[in-house]
């Protein structure tokens, strides 16, 4: 499952996600409110070079209120392609609608020493 996110249909990723929707990056970062979150992702997707996402795995509970998505994504530093493994947990409302997306990062034992 490879390069689905690099389409960057804004329109679609909005219509699958709450007003509401909570989002809480790997980081502290949060952003609240579809029209926020959109605006961010369509901010800085098209400014990451090189950017790929590679899917691993799909991951739902049984009632399908939450997904789990196992994904490497990439980018290019300095011409050099860097990959960082993520999870993304999403909840899933009575509608079907995302409204909560919670981001973590795969640190390497090499990675303990370096700051976030």
């Amino acid at each position: 499952m490879s390069g689905y996110p690099s389409v960057q249909d804004w329109d679609t990723v909005a219509s699958c996600i709450t007003d509401g929707i909570h989002r809480v990056g790997p980081f502290g970062d949060v952003y609240t409110g579809r029209d926020s979150y959109v605006e961010f992702l369509r901010d800085t997707m098209p400014s990451l070079m090189g950017y790929r996402m590679d899917i691993d795995r799909v991951t739902h509970t049984a009632d399908e209120a939450v997904t789990v998505v196992e994904l490497r994504e990439t980018v290019d530093l300095d011409g050099t392609p860097v990959v960082t493994r993520e999870c993304i947990v999403c909840e899933v409302d009575g509608s079907g609608l995302i409204c909560q997306v919670s981001i973590y990062i795969q640190r390497s034992p090499a990675d303990e020493n370096e700051p976030m």
